[in-house]
């Protein structure tokens, strides 16, 4: 009986960017082989600065048939959209 490895995400940080963005999945026995194998498959002309890998098995997701009853809630509740607030220039990335 054969045993299939653990499914990983794979996010990855830009040159330029702020923020890690997910850009797939690979499967690996273990975190280090996923970040080996992840800088190899997803990182091959330089793109990134930072990889994240996490395995699939530990992410919570909700799924979208639950966007209304999961975000109708914020909709009575302007006063937390930022366009209720001035962000100084000196902030920056926000």
């Amino acid at each position: 009986m054969s045993k299939e490895w653990p499914l990983w995400e794979v996010f990855i940080r830009g040159q330029h960017g702020l923020s890690h963005r997910h850009v797939g999945s690979l499967h690996a026995p273990d975190a280090e082989m996923a970040i080996k194998n992840a800088r190899d498959v997803y990182t091959r002309r330089n793109e990134g600065v930072s990889l994240w890998v996490v395995e699939a098995q530990h992410i919570a997701a909700s799924s979208p048939e639950e966007k209304g009853p999961l975000y109708e809630p914020s909709n009575s509740k302007v006063y937390r959209h930022p366009t209720f607030f001035d962000i100084p220039d000196e902030v920056g990335h926000m």
